[in-house]
């Protein structure tokens, strides 16, 4: 069988008493996208650092394709910084080829171009350039090595919803021709979108890991039932006889059920002829479950 990509065994950072990364192992395969996520001060920043081999770990050691890693990872990484400074007064077209000039068997430069996007505004003073296209200047340049692995930090931070999701689709593009990714976001519907496997980290600890809807059905059974009347008394006090750990909140306005089992409910809230016209359900997100670890991880 062959190794993973990237691997890290028994992790550790310290910064004087300070703890920012404490034991950790975890596995990325080629192909994968694997989202970190966690607050800030969880640890990982570090961690990635430590994967990239900028940041040497105090303890424990980073692998790459079985390999213990000594140094960086030079041209099998791309790197995609939260915030990257370019020359001023410099066109997209001539950053990308000073970059481009940084290897010895660059990525073409019309690949680039194409791939991620930039023929329409090559010629723009990379100042005067959008949030979405700068973001899309600094992939390539990221990709213009044809790393192995690309690190993402925070690639949409300040990005409007329109130009995140473009972005989303130019990376999921990417990972469809093979790239493994490591991303670091704070948005949830981003990880959700993006990433095969999940990390989260708090206080320099992984929590839990796996894909996002393994964590959900893990830690959540339950759905809400959002309906817009209020529900008859007899549906429910049956509702409560039939589904005792169902939790039922009721007003003047609307009725929300919280269940395990939405099938059989929305049977019986139909067999006591309630309108399910304006129904809502729904399930938790990733926001939840994020909430929900970070208090696990205040609390420890």
């Amino acid at each position: 069988m062959n190794p993973p990509l990237l691997e890290a065994v028994n992790l550790t950072r310290r910064y004087d008493e300070l703890v920012a990364v404490d034991g950790i192992s975890f596995k990325i395969q080629p192909g994968q996208c694997v989202g970190l996520l966690g607050p800030n001060g969880a640890g990982k920043t570090t961690t990635v650092e430590m994967l990239e081999g900028l940041v040497p770990p105090t303890s424990g050691e980073v692998r790459f394709r079985g390999e213990r890693l000594t140094t960086q990872l030079n041209e099998a990484a791309g790197i995609m910084f939260q915030s990257t400074a370019l020359q001023d007064y410099m066109t997209v077209r001539e950053a990308l080829k000073m970059f481009s000039r940084f290897y010895q068997q660059p990525v073409s430069f019309d690949t680039l171009v194409d791939q991620c996007g930039l023929e329409a505004f090559l010629d723009q003073d990379t100042r005067k350039v959008s949030g979405g296209q700068r973001q899309r200047l600094l992939l390539a340049i990221a990709l213009v090595n044809n790393p192995a692995v690309l690190f993402l930090d925070e690639p949409t931070t300040g990005l409007d919803p329109d130009a995140r999701q473009r972005f989303w689709h130019l990376i999921a593009s990417i990972q469809a021709e093979g790239k493994t990714i490591v991303l670091t976001t704070h948005y949830m519907e981003e990880a959700r979108v993006l990433c095969d496997e999940l990390l989260f980290m708090h206080k320099g600890q992984i929590l839990a890991q796996g894909s996002p809807d393994a964590l959900l059905s893990e830690r959540f059974e339950d759905a809400t039932l959002t309906l817009p009347t209020p529900v008859m008394q007899p549906a429910q006090a049956e509702l409560q006889a039939r589904f005792p750990n169902a939790r039922l909140t009721a007003s003047d306005s609307h009725t929300s059920v919280t269940t395990s089992d939405v099938n059989k409910t929305l049977a019986l809230l139909v067999e006591h002829g309630t309108d399910l016209t304006e129904l809502v359900i729904a399930k938790p997100t990733l926001d939840d479950l994020f909430m929900s670890l970070s208090a696990e991880g205040d609390a420890a």
